[in-house]
C-alpha cells in the first residue's frame, strides 16, 4: 500500500523533469514544450522509507517516455549521478528525487515484480484518520514468457541483495536502460512504444487511451 499526501511540491515533479529529461542520453523528445503526465504506477518499499513511482510522460508531440523515480528524505549515498533534483514537500519537507534505475530500492522492487513476488501498489490518501483509495489510472501486470527458451525471472530470495550489489552500471542505449546484476539483467524501456515484447517474463501496462499493453521492463539471465 502506498500512502499519499495531499501536498504541494515546489518545484513540482514535472517541473524538475522538464530540466532533467533533455540531458538524458535516452531522451528522444524536443525542448521548449511542457512535460505532460500520461499515467503512473507505484511499488512499495517494504521498509516504508522510500517512495517508488514510475511516471509515463510526453513532451509536446514527442514519444512516450518512462521515468522511474524514487523519493527520499535524505540523499542516497553514492547517488549523485542519478539525482533528478530536490523539492520541498508541504507535508514531508525536503525530498531528494532520483532516477530509480540507479536506486537499489527501485532495482529490488523491479526485480521482485518481474519474479512475481511484488505487485503494483494500491494508493491511498489519509483523510480525517480514514484511508481513502485512489483510483488507478494505470494497470501494470506481469506476463510470463511463453517460449521454452524464455529466461527465468530473477530470484528474489535471500540472495537478491548480493545480486544487486553488482548493479553498479546502468547503460542507456536506444531507449533502453540495463541494470546489470551477477546472474541476471533488468531492462527498463524508456520509450515503451518502440520495443516489441521479449520472449521472457515482462511487465506490461495499460491505461485509459492505451488498451494495447505496452512492455515496460523485462529480465534475462547473464
Amino acid at each position: 500500500m502506498a500512502l499519499l499526501h495531499r501536498a504541494e511540491l515546489r518545484p513540482t515533479k514535472l517541473e524538475l523533469l522538464a530540466g532533467w529529461l533533455p540531458a538524458q542520453p535516452w531522451y528522444a523528445g524536443g525542448t521548449g514544450a511542457g512535460v505532460e503526465r500520461v499515467a503512473a504506477y507505484r511499488f512499495d518499499d517494504p521498509a516504508g522509507d522510500v517512495g517508488i513511482e514510475t511516471i509515463l510522460v510526453r513532451v509536446g508531440a514527442g514519444p512516450l517516455h518512462q521515468v522511474p523515480l524514487t523519493y527520499r528524505a535524505a540523499p542516497l549515498d553514492g547517488g549523485d549521478a542519478w539525482l533528478v533534483g530536490t523539492c520541498e514537500h508541504s507535508v514531508l519537507g525536503r525530498r531528494w528525487i532520483y532516477d530509480g534505475c540507479g536506486d537499489p530500492v527501485y532495482q529490488a522492487a523491479l526485480a521482485g515484480a518481474l519474479a512475481g513476488d511484488v505487485v503494483q501498489a494500491d494508493e491511498y490518501f489519509e483523510v480525517d484518520g480514514r484511508l481513502i483509495a485512489r483510483e488507478r489510472n494505470m494497470t501494470v501486470t506481469r506476463v510470463a514468457g511463453t517460449s521454452e527458451d524464455a529466461p527465468d525471472a530473477p530470484d528474489t530470495g535471500a540472495g537478491l541483495e548480493a545480486e544487486l550489489e553488482a548493479a553498479l552500471q546502468v547503460d542507456a542505449d536506444e531507449g533502453l536502460t540495463r541494470i546489470d546484476a551477477r546472474s541476471f539483467e533488468l531492462t527498463v524501456l524508456r520509450r515503451p512504444a518502440l520495443r516489441p515484447a521479449p520472449t521472457g517474463d515482462a511487465l506490461v501496462g495499460t491505461w485509459s487511451g492505451q488498451s494495447s499493453a505496452l512492455v515496460l521492463a523485462y529480465a534475462r539471465p547473464r
